[in-house]
């Protein structure tokens, strides 16, 4: 299962990103930071996996991507990411990006 956030609005900051996606309708706030605390991914709304690591990708339409895999970390007033490797290659490529995947099932 794919969740897709369309990426409306995300802005750099002196060491993160804070934006705004879209999810069917619904406007959520999302911070995008370095791995301060370790890898986390944590949604506005509980999510039922049983995996311990999500793939989360980031994408544009000129084929531009970057993933990867963090724990879930449960429910948040926000979308958080803290992710070195989402991080750093946003920063080289920030205005590239209109879509963020959270990627729950994977054929193994």
């Amino acid at each position: 299962m794919a969740l897709c956030f369309k990426i409306k609005q995300l802005n750099i900051y002196e060491s993160y990103f804070k934006g705004i996606v879209d999810f069917y309708g619904q406007e959520y706030t999302i911070n995008i930071q370095n791995e301060r605390r370790g890898k986390v991914l944590k949604l506005p709304f509980s999510l039922n996996v049983k995996k311990e690591r999500i793939l989360v990708r980031l994408s544009g339409p000129e084929n531009i991507f970057v993933e990867d895999y963090l724990p879930y970390k449960g429910e948040s007033e926000w979308m958080e990411i803290d992710s070195d490797q989402i991080t750093f290659f946003l920063a080289d490529h920030q205005d590239q990006y209109d879509m963020l995947e959270v990627i729950t099932e994977i054929d193994s």
